[in-house]
């Protein structure tokens, strides 16, 4: 069954629930998300005694913000306890310290940050909310004067998204510093099935425009990074199951493979793919088969199928942040008309009300290869050229 929550639930999901007859918890949240008639919603109470019934029933969220509800509702099964390990990176790096012993890391407390003895912190280091979303206060730190300015930042940062989330998707007191992960990074889309196999539903390449770049503005997918990386990952996203212990159990994985080849895992969301309906609807929208509905029948993509003819084109997540240094208040529109001239074949443009969440909306492309300069453009823009100010 699935638990829909706030902020966002995508057409295509909502087709997916209703078509496929797929179980949705009729909390108040999912009421209010605007799902098609039709769609077969159960009570809070049928959904616990199917859980208390059930061995292991496959469950999805569609954002982090339904944790709260399994944790008061699941507690009789060990789902909010794996669900931690997941999301509260300290205690992830404590998970993995088997297969990564090297790896530096420590948790700090907000309010401990200005009396840390620098000179101690391996340089450069990531700095991010233990209990995070997206990129929301994270920063790279290479000196002395960065730290400065990522603590102002860090602050800043907080007094604006602080009541956005709750505590069990931003935990904006408690950070993990650890070492910085240098390689190419990727986002991977996992579930756990039965048995307690990886699956792999998706893999996009995360692009930066800078080594300094922390931004989540570009993600590409393609035949060559499928290819190139999909037996590796599911062998690392099945040692990670193993250690965890989990079944039936989707998971977002995001992770850098070092300079010497080495994988290392930046964080696991756990309970869905991509936040906000991104990462499993461009998969279908590239690759024609339903991440969702793989997940709930427990099937496998026959990726050697599904990648025939798409060897000169690249599927691309575009994520609109406010990257503009105007603060949100200030801003009257978007241009998104604009945006889409920049682009010769958008798939799909999801306006977001960025007075609501900081972010104005994420784009669909599919790009020929050759073409790669719109994606670069966009990687390197402020946005600035489409806003227009109060």
């Amino acid at each position: 069954m699935f638990l829909v929550e706030k902020p966002y639930v995508s057409d295509f999901f909502k087709k997916t629930v209703r078509d496929n007859n797929i179980p949705v918890i009729a909390t108040e949240s999912a009421k209010q998300l605007d799902l098609y008639d039709a769609t077969q919603l159960i009570s809070e109470s049928d959904a616990i005694q199917r859980v208390h019934e059930g061995n292991n029933i496959p469950i999805y969220t569609n954002s982090e913000n339904a944790i709260g509800w399994i944790a008061e509702n699941l507690s009789f099964t060990d789902l909010p306890e794996k669900i931690e390990l997941f999301k509260d990176k300290l205690k992830f790096r404590q998970l993995t310290k088997t297969i990564l012993p090297d790896f530096y890391f420590r948790g700090v407390k907000l309010k401990e940050l200005n009396d840390l003895k620098f000179e101690e912190l391996p340089l450069p280091f990531i700095i991010k909310p233990s209990i995070g979303f997206m990129s929301m206060g994270v920063y790279k730190v290479s000196d002395y004067e960065e730290w400065g300015a990522a603590i102002a930042s860090i602050t800043a940062e907080i007094d604006q998204v602080k009541d956005l989330y709750p505590d069990s998707v931003l935990d904006t007191n408690s950070f993990i510093i650890e070492q910085c992960i240098n390689g190419e990074e990727f986002a991977v889309d996992v579930y756990f099935d039965s048995a307690g196999e990886a699956v792999v539903l998706g893999i996009l390449q995360h692009v930066f425009s800078s080594d300094s770049d922390v931004s989540d503005r570009v993600y590409v997918s393609s035949k060559d990074i499928i290819e190139k990386n999909l037996t590796e990952f599911t062998e690392f996203a099945d040692s990670i199951g193993r250690l965890a212990e989990v079944k039936n159990f989707p998971v977002h994985i995001e992770l850098r493979r070092d300079r010497d080849g080495t994988v290392l895992p930046i964080e696991v969301n756990p309970m869905r793919f991509g936040g906000w309906c991104t990462t499993a609807d461009i998969s279908y929208l590239a690759y024609g088969f339903n991440p969702y509905l793989y997940y709930y029948q427990q099937k496998k993509p026959d990726w050697a199928q599904l990648l025939k003819g798409k060897e000169e084109t690249l599927y691309t997540v575009v994520v609109l942040d406010n990257s503009t240094g105007m603060a949100i208040e200030k801003i009257e529109s978007f241009n998104y008309n604009k945006l889409l001239t920049k682009f010769k074949k958008p798939l799909e443009l999801r306006k977001i009300d960025f007075q609501e969440y900081p972010v104005f909306g994420f784009l669909f492309t599919e790009t020929a290869v050759n073409n790669f300069i719109e994606l670069k453009n966009i990687l390197d823009s402020d946005l600035r050229e489409y806003i227009t100010i109060k």
